[in-house]
């Protein structure tokens, strides 16, 4: 509190000549069109505000180094000043953000072989975990403080708001509900203390400090006025016990209503967005085929996905003639009645279990170990494997054009060129990327369009998104590893799959994973992480297959993964404690899991 004065008393004066200069600004200015003066008003207040919260931020986290017996509670107030400038510095230094907001993970970056960069952790989460373990280590928290606070002090000297538009403070706005309710809510960001609902209620708060700068710009006042109620109401809302609160009552009656709120605003403002980014510049629900902006996703030089390429792409996925032995298709392997995977334990052939295809055209990354940057890409090694279709892109190209109909068809969906495998593989990731279909029990319920999940299902959402802890890695909605809300990372993570099904005798899959691909050390047994959506028919389940039920999967990770089975490994990214989840709470979480199944006839 100490601090918080002094710094109170040091900034009184200039507080007040600087509201003298902003008032004597605006009231001079009558010769200044509207649009300039409204960019006075809305570039001035934000970034003193920003500023603001930002020395605050820097006075506290410095102050963790400065009196261990305070260092607790320092570390929140740090913390709370961090997640009211979250909004804003997430949008305008995504990078800083990042760093400060890092999770307690090794940090391994490989472009090529010739630049890989192993890096260590810092920020916010590694600090808490530092702070709030059994034995704190002053030196090491020391090296963290000292780091945060540079780039705290960097970020305050640089960040610039002169160019922002009003369509930039909408997408930060709507950026920043998606957070909470995805990452926020389920204790991403809080490892240790949980802190998760409280600096939720912070990041609120700052919206709602930051739209009572935009009053003016209503022109429908009830619409503001919304927005003030839903607010506060949210706020209320967001208290209690972590493992006690009811996530999917938040986003079904909040989040999804700010959506709504938001996309009124949009049209009451007269904003006009110049592209969409992941989320679909009308979304109003995340749990919708219309939240997600496809293209976003797709290497910026193909084409938009179109009716036409969906449809030419579904017959080149089921079409055996492209294979070099005429007998498989993509479709050998990807199922639809198996939700696109094959059944087996590892496909006939490889060494892997069949992923999804389901929602694999929302993600940055392909094939377990990440090998694969696009669709299109992954498409060539299905092609090239000797072991798969076991041809070559030119033969690839012969097949198609031998056939009239494809070439009609080609002529029509991609005209005035010859048919070429760029074309061909584009058609069939089109096909890929229809494959997001969002018609689960679950999604209908929390979109309102019916009521029948049972009490045992949402518990189960709730345990998933909270104590079981699942969505820190199996982001909602799309219950994979795409990062949200920016969705620009898939993860990988190594979470020690056994070998054989054996919690007595454990050993480590012998499959090497992403290290494969760079042969990096710190990146063994790596794998990407999968959606969980319509688990109930994709099993058996883990890259190699080992386990051939959700029980079986619920049950290692409740243990701790390879850790809590005796596989020690000295990267392992999933928590090495157990859940103690209880057998009706992990039966609830298995519930929940099966309302995600959907209905696939349409494909």
């Amino acid at each position: 509190m100490q601090l918080l004065l002094d710094y109170i008393t040091n900034k009184r004066a200039c507080l007040m000549i600087s509201l003298f200069v902003l008032f004597t600004l605006c009231a001079c200015n009558n010769k200044v069109n509207k649009e300039e003066t409204e960019k006075i008003a809305f570039h001035t207040i934000m970034h003193k505000q920003f500023d603001e919260d930002m020395t605050l931020a820097i006075i506290y986290t410095d102050s963790i180094k400065k009196n261990t017996s305070k260092i607790e509670n320092n570390f929140k107030e740090a913390k709370k000043y961090f997640k009211k400038l979250e909004p804003i510095l997430s949008t305008l230094d995504v990078e800083n953000y990042g760093f400060l907001n890092q999770p307690n993970i090794l940090k391994v970056e490989e472009e090529d072989f010739t630049d890989i960069k192993i890096k260590s952790p810092s920020g916010y989460q590694v600090l808490e975990e530092e702070i709030f373990a059994d034995k704190i280590d002053t030196t090491t928290i020391k090296k963290h403080v000292n780091l945060i606070t540079s780039r705290l002090k960097l970020i305050q000297k640089n960040i610039n708001f002169d160019h922002l538009k009003q369509y930039h403070f909408l997408w930060m706005f709507r950026k920043a509900i998606a957070r909470v309710a995805l990452t926020g809510i389920t204790g991403f960001d809080s490892p240790v203390l949980e802190n998760s609902l409280e600096e939720s209620k912070i990041v609120y708060q700052s919206l709602h400090q930051y739209l009572s700068i935009f009053e003016n710009e209503f022109n429908d006042t009830s619409l503001f006025e919304a927005w003030n109620k839903e607010i506060e109401t949210t706020l209320r809302n967001l208290q209690g016990d972590f493992n006690k609160f009811d996530r999917y009552y938040f986003i079904k009656n909040h989040t999804h209503k700010q959506l709504s709120l938001w996309n009124q605003t949009v049209t009451d403002w007269n904003v006009k967005f110049p592209f969409e980014l992941a989320l679909k510049n009308d979304a109003t629900s995340l749990f919708s085929s219309n939240t997600f902006n496809v293209n976003y996703f797709a290497d910026q030089n193909q084409k938009e996905i179109s009716s036409d390429k969906i449809a030419l792409g579904k017959k080149l996925f089921y079409d055996t003639n492209l294979s070099s032995n005429k007998k498989i298709s993509c479709a050998t392997c990807h199922r639809p009645e198996k939700a696109f995977t094959d059944g087996l334990k590892t496909s006939n052939g490889v060494t892997r279990n069949s992923p999804t295809l389901l929602y694999a055209a929302l993600q940055q990354a392909f094939f377990y170990d990440k090998r694969a940057g696009g669709l299109e890409g992954q498409i060539i090694n299905v092609v090239e494997n000797e072991n798969e279709f076991h041809t070559d892109l030119k033969t690839l190209e012969k097949a198609v054009i031998e056939n009239q109909e494809y070439v009609k068809e080609f002529l029509n969906v991609y005209p005035n060129r010859k048919i070429n495998n760029n074309d061909i593989r584009n058609a069939m990731a089109s096909y890929i990327r229809s494959l997001t279909p969002f018609n689960s029990k679950f999604d209908r319920n929390i979109n309102g369009l019916e009521n029948t999940l049972s009490l045992n299902e949402i518990n189960g959402y709730n345990l998933f998104n909270g104590k079981a802890k699942c969505a820190t890695c199996h982001f909602a909605p799309l219950f994979n590893g795409t990062v949200p809300p920016d969705y620009k990372e898939s993860e990988i993570e190594l979470i020690g799959v056994p070998e054989y099904n054996d919690s007595i005798n454990a050993i480590i899959s012998k499959d090497l994973g992403r290290y494969l691909v760079y042969k990096t050390p710190e990146r063994k047994h790596f794998f990407k992480t999968p959606t969980v959506r319509n688990s109930e028919i994709t099993g058996p389940y883990m890259h190699n297959g080992v386990y051939k039920s959700l029980k079986e999967v619920m049950d290692f990770y409740n243990r701790g993964g390879g850790a809590g089975i005796g596989i020690d490994q000295e990267y392992q990214t999933l928590p090495p404690d157990s859940l103690n989840l209880t057998e009706q709470e992990i039966n609830d979480v298995i519930a929940f899991m099966k309302s995600l199944t959907e209905d696939l006839s349409n494909y």
